[in-house]
C-alpha cells in the first residue's frame, strides 16, 4: 500500500491532469484493489471520477444492483448485441422480454438438476486428472475443458467442437467485460465469433426440432411450447441458449483459478480445504470464502440514468458508469463479521459471487455445482503444487497454470 494514501495521490494528480490521474487509479484497480478499497470505504465510500463513480460499501453496492429504473446494464447492451445479432434478456431492464426470459431459464435451469450434474462434473474432472502424467495444465485441461463439456452435455451446446466453442466464448466476452475503453478491434473480433455462434446455433435449434429433442437444457426449451404472441421463438431459443455459454464458461473457470491460487498461497488453508473435500456440502463453504478474498468479477458495470440518492446519502448523478465494487463490499465491517479472517459460516447474503438484485445470475445451480465439484476433485488428489504462474490473457483471463500432482496409485502399480 502506498505510505501517502491512494486518495491523496489521486487529487494531487487530478488538479494538473487529470487523464493521467485516471490512468492511475484503473491501475490501482487492476493491481491494488485490495487496499485501495480499504481507503475508499473509509475515507470516500462513492468516488466519482469524469469516466466513471466507483461505489464501495456492501449498502451501497448492493442498491446500486437493486435499482434498475436508475442503474441500468446498458453498458452490456451494444456488445452483447452486436455479438448475438438481436435482443438479450441480460441487457433489458424491467421489460417483459426480461421477466419472461429470466424466468423461462430459472425453470429450465432446474435445481432437480444439480445431482446428476455433480456426477457428470466429477466424472469429467476425473477423467482429466487421470490423464495427467504428475503434471497438468489446470486451467485449459480442467477449469475450461470441464465446463466446455458441461456446456455441451447439460446445455445441449457443443459448438463444431471445444477449441471453437471456448474461442466464441472468450472472443465475446473479452468485448463485453474487458473492452470498457471501446476498442473497435475488440468488437470486431467479438461481432465476428458472435455471428460464426449464431450460425451454428440456428442450425442447430433447427436439427433438434426436425430429430430428437434430446433431454438437456435445449432439449427442454425445444419442448417448451408458449403461445405465439409472447413471441419466444426459436430465435430466441437460439439467444438464450448462446447466453448460456457466454455467462458460464469465463466466469467459472476465472473463478476456480482464483480460488486455488489462494489456496496454493496458504498450505494451512489447503490441508483444511482438501480434508473437507471428501463430502461436498463439507467443502463448498472452503470454495466461496477463498473466492470472497479474490473473486473474479471485481466489479459490476452499471449505468446511471438518472441523479440518484443513496440511502447513505451520496449522491450519484446521470450520465455515467458506475462501478459496484462487489469485491469490497464483501469486506466491508458494516457488513462482514471479521473480514480479514477466513470463516465458513458466512450468511448468504454477505456474499456476491452470483451477483444481487434483478440481474442475479440465473445459473447459479449449475454454476455452484460445477464450480465446487471441479475444485473438489482436485483437491482429492494428492502432491498439489505449483509449477509456475497463471498465465493470464489482457491480465483479465486465465489462458494456463501448471501444477504437479502425485499420480494415482493405480498408475504406480503399473509396468
Amino acid at each position: 500500500m502506498h505510505t501517502d494514501g491512494y486518495l491523496a495521490r489521486y487529487d494531487a494528480l487530478r488538479q494538473t491532469d487529470p487523464a493521467a490521474a485516471l490512468m492511475l487509479l484503473a491501475g490501482w484497480l487492476r493491481t491494488d484493489w485490495r487496499d485501495l478499497f480499504v481507503e475508499l470505504r473509509a475515507r470516500r465510500p462513492v468516488l466519482t471520477t469524469p469516466a466513471f463513480t466507483l461505489v464501495t460499501r456492501h449498502a451501497d453496492v448492493t442498491e446500486v444492483l437493486s435499482r434498475p429504473d436508475s442503474f441500468t446494464v446498458g453498458a452490456y447492451t451494444a456488445p452483447m448485441e452486436t455479438a448475438l445479432g438481436g435482443p438479450v434478456m441480460l441487457t433489458r431492464d424491467a421489460t417483459p422480454m426480461n421477466w419472461r426470459e429470466k424466468g423461462l431459464l430459472q425453470v429450465m435451469l432446474a435445481p432437480e438438476d444439480v445431482p446428476a450434474l455433480r456426477a457428470l462434473t466429477g466424472e469429467l474432472a476425473e477423467a482429466a486428472l487421470d490423464a495427467a502424467d504428475g503434471v497438468i495444465d489446470v486451467v485449459g485441461s480442467l477449469f475450461r475443458a470441464v465446463p466446455l463439456a458441461v456446456c455441451a452435455r447439460y446445455f445441449g451446446f457443443p459448438g463444431p467442437d471445444a477449441e471453437t466453442l471456448s474461442r466464441w466464448s472468450r472472443a465475446v466476452m473479452t468485448d463485453v467485460t474487458a473492452n470498457l475503453a471501446g476498442d473497435a478491434g475488440l468488437r470486431a473480433a467479438s461481432a465476428e465469433a458472435g455471428a460464426e455462434m449464431m450460425a451454428y446455433l440456428r442450425d442447430l435449434v433447427a436439427d433438434r426440432r426436425a430429430g430428437p429433442e434430446g433431454a438437456d437444457v435445449l432439449g427442454r426449451l425445444v419442448r417448451t411450447r408458449l403461445p405465439a404472441e409472447l413471441g419466444f421463438d426459436d430465435e430466441r431459443i437460439a439467444v438464450n441458449t448462446a447466453g448460456l455459454l457466454l455467462g458460464f464458461v469465463e466466469n467459472a473457470a476465472g473463478s476456480m483459478t482464483n480460488v486455488l491460487a489462494h489456496f496454493l498461497a496458504r498450505p494451512e488453508l489447503l490441508a483444511r480445504a482438501a480434508e473437507a473435500a471428501r463430502d461436498p456440502e463439507r467443502f463448498e463453504p472452503h470454495v466461496w470464502e477463498a473466492l470472497r478474498f479474490d473473486p473474479f468479477l471485481k466489479m459490476i458495470v452499471r449505468v446511471c440514468v438518472r441523479d440518484h440518492v443513496l440511502a447513505s446519502g451520496a449522491t450519484i448523478p446521470a450520465g455515467g458508469l458506475v462501478l459496484a465494487a462487489v469485491a469490497s463490499a464483501m469486506f466491508d465491517e458494516a457488513a462482514v463479521e471479521e473480514p480479514e479472517t477466513f470463516r465458513l459460516d458466512r450468511p448468504e447474503p454477505v456474499l456476491l459471487h452470483f451477483g444481487h438484485g434483478p440481474h442475479a445470475c440465473v445459473g447459479v445451480h449449475p454454476g455452484r455445482t460445477v464450480v465446487t465439484e471441479v475444485l473438489r476433485r482436485l483437491l482429492l488428489r494428492p502432491g498439489l503444487r505449483s509449477a509456475g504462474e497463471t498465465v493470464r490473457d489482457r491480465g483479465v483471463f486465465p489462458d494456463s497454470h501448471l501444477l504437479h500432482l502425485d499420480a494415482p496409485a493405480w498408475k504406480e502399480t503399473r509396468v
